[in-house]
């Protein structure tokens, strides 16, 4: 990795999604589909989706500061999926699609808790911003089927429906931010 690229990594329910945002973002140089901040050494998909682990469906960014901020990021992430839900999106349920942030650094952590706040004192959302905030710890990649899984898989019915209009909204939000 580059010395001056940092690491940043979300969840916000299936890691299709989130993959398929941020690998067309301005500054982000690579995404990774995983898990994180659960209990169990190296777990498998099916182990997480069982519940048991208490891993989270993630994507790992690695990104330029000098390119993309990490409150350009969060403002992305937060657009994106509901993070009023807790550990569940749209169909998706179980505390592995849960939100959450999970910083590698403090200075991470400071611009999320900021985020975080701005959104509940400006009331965008209904409902209270439930998003778990905590240090990274015990990442786990996803297994080589489930990277680039929109980019494989453009017309699977989950793609079409969920992810589509994820990246759809993200392309129409934040324009500028859109990777040539």
């Amino acid at each position: 990795m580059n010395p001056t690229h940092e690491t940043l990594t979300l969840a916000g329910g299936c890691f299709w999604c989130l993959e398929a945002v941020f690998v067309r973002v301005k500054g982000v140089v690579d995404v990774e589909s995983g898990y994180c901040n659960g209990d169990t050494f190296h777990p498998s998909y099916e182990q997480v989706c069982s519940g048991s682990t208490g891993h989270a469906e993630v994507v790992k960014l690695t990104y330029d500061p000098s390119s993309i901020s990490t409150r350009q990021i969060l403002e992305i992430f937060f657009v994106i999926h509901d993070p009023t839900t807790l550990n569940a999106q749209g169909h998706d349920h179980g505390t592995q699609y849960r939100s959450g942030i999970y910083f590698s650094t403090p200075e991470q952590q400071v611009v999320a808790l900021q985020v975080i706040e701005e959104l509940r004192q400006s009331a965008v959302y209904a409902r209270p911003v439930v998003t778990q905030l905590q240090l990274l710890n015990n990442y786990w990649p996803a297994e080589d089927y489930h990277q680039d899984y929109f980019e494989k898989h453009p017309t699977q019915g989950y793609c079409l429906a969920v992810a589509a209009p994820k990246v759809a909204k993200f392309r129409e939000t934040f324009a500028n931010l859109v990777r040539d």
